[in-house]
């Protein structure tokens, strides 16, 4: 029996916030990213929600023994949704994968701001999986920039967050100001 899989389009991209291997680089048509509210945290939700002439990059990773319980409690807040089509995969064909979105019936127009620390998570992963073009297509291809970010880079609230090298942190910065984000000092 082959374990089920998941696609990861945030954090989950960035293999050093999990234990789930081995992971493949993957692409997604129909889907984009979007930062959206929700009255189960302060700071917006990455999530990802369909559009038919969107494409994103992720990872897939299993889901050991097809036990859902311990990645459904790292995802709370988000519904499970099966891929069926769309779903294209460097190294592994034919893999049952489902993907996290949050349910429009939770979200809400506001609430407070992205967490820096969380989004130099996942622009981390983006640069180790897919290169810098993978960062800027990360940048291009969410929606919800015209929520601010908090610099808590100081002191992280991000519970996963990771060490960025000094050439990281600049590539981050850069995309924020690129897209005219408006970052705010925590």
């Amino acid at each position: 029996m082959h374990d089920p899989f998941f696609f990861g389009y945030g954090s989950l991209v960035n293999r050093a916030t999990h234990v789930y291997a081995p992971a493949h680089r993957a692409r997604l048509r129909g889907w984009r990213r979007a930062w959206r509210h929700t009255a189960l945290r302060d700071g917006p939700f990455l999530t990802a929600v369909p559009c038919p002439e969107s494409e994103i990059e992720g990872l897939i990773a299993p889901v050991p023994g097809a036990d859902w319980a311990a990645l459904d409690r790292r995802e709370a807040g988000y519904n499970r949704h099966p891929l069926d089509t769309g779903l294209t995969v460097e190294t592994v064909n034919g893999v049952f994968t489902q993907i996290y979105a949050v349910p429009a019936a939770s979200m809400h127009d506001t609430g407070g701001p992205i967490l820096l620390s969380y989004l130099d998570v996942v622009l981390q992963g983006y640069l180790i999986e897919f290169g810098a073009g993978g960062v800027r297509r990360f940048m291009d291809t969410t929606d919800g920039w015209d929520t601010p970010v908090l610099n808590d880079r100081t002191l992280p609230r991000y519970p996963r967050h990771q060490r960025l090298s000094a050439e990281e942190t600049e590539m981050v910065d850069h995309e924020l100001a690129r897209l005219g984000v408006t970052v705010i000092e925590g």
